[in-house]
């Protein structure tokens, strides 16, 4: 299956076309969304957060299929922080297996909050124009990440949904995922189920009420796995999922990096769940664009 690509104009907003697809496949991809000053900007602030982040500080492996970062509390109360998860294999006998640059999973998960750069790339008026009408009432940013899947090392992404782990009643979460390097199969590139955001959601991402973090079973989804379909994204490309589109990405054991940056924004106008992981101080509001 071939998904439609487009291009937009920021100024403008998304046309029937657009919004079609997007309640049709669950995915848009909008290609040259981001271009290469921008591009530049974000990839030279990376580098400086890389730079000034010290190893010795933290030893938290992020992986979405064994979920062991669950019941670390450096994970856990990083949703209004600006935070270092390793890579698996990043560690061996306690000793980085390479330099620090290359064995970052990413930076979470309030970059868009925090840091001026990404604060003002992430409240683009073009995103708040995209979200509103992509059906989103009163869209706020809740969740920020750079994602580094590193060369030789970058792990697999196992199939998940956004609203497992960000749920509002209803679901209302949509994700902006922005390749700040080409992303193929080759090195990674995102997979989706196209249409199978339609089939609901599969589990939830929660606190349960003894106060630990687990993956909790919502309702059987027979999901036909053989009808993923790669998204490759070149550099600029913005990639926009259901908050119930099934997608995953594969390992990059290519020598080329796949950077990108993933923005997750909620309506406002939903109820979000306060079981979710994704806990933010009251001095921090969920804010808009």
């Amino acid at each position: 299956m071939s998904l439609p690509r487009f291009t937009w104009s920021s100024d403008a907003l998304p046309d029937r076309t657009m919004i079609d697809a997007f309640d049709r496949d669950g995915v848009l991809i909008i290609e040259g969304f981001v271009d290469a000053d921008a591009r530049h900007r974000l990839v030279e602030r990376i580098d400086d957060l890389v730079d000034d982040f010290d190893p010795e500080t933290v030893r938290t492996v992020f992986s979405t299929s064994e979920q062991s970062h669950a019941a670390d509390t450096y994970f856990r109360e990083s949703g209004d922080r600006i935070r270092f998860f390793l890579e698996e294999g990043a560690l061996a006998d306690g000793e980085l297996t390479q330099p620090k640059s290359r064995v970052l999973n990413k930076i979470g998960h309030a970059l868009h909050d925090l840091d001026p750069v990404f604060d003002g790339f992430s409240r683009m008026p073009a995103l708040g124009r995209l979200a509103r009408g992509l059906g989103q009432a009163d869209p706020g940013l809740v969740q920020s990440m750079v994602i580094f899947k590193q060369p030789r090392i970058g792990g697999e992404v196992s199939l998940h949904q956004d609203a497992t782990f960000l749920y509002t009643d209803p679901v209302s979460v949509i994700g902006f995922w922005f390749a700040l390097e080409d992303a193929d199969e080759s090195n990674g590139c995102l997979y989706a189920l196209p249409g199978g955001h339609t089939a609901g959601l599969q589990e939830r991402f929660r606190y349960n009420a003894s106060g630990d973090l687990v993956m909790e079973p919502v309702a059987a989804v027979d999901w036909d796995l053989d009808a993923a379909v790669p998204l490759v994204a070149p550099a600029g490309t913005l990639v926009v999922l259901h908050g119930l589109l099934p997608h995953r990405s594969g390992p990059n054991t290519s020598p080329r990096s796949r950077l990108a940056y993933t923005l997750h924004v909620v309506d406002r106008a939903a109820s979000w769940s306060p079981d979710n992981w994704l806990k933010r101080a009251d001095t921090m509001p969920v804010r808009g664009f």
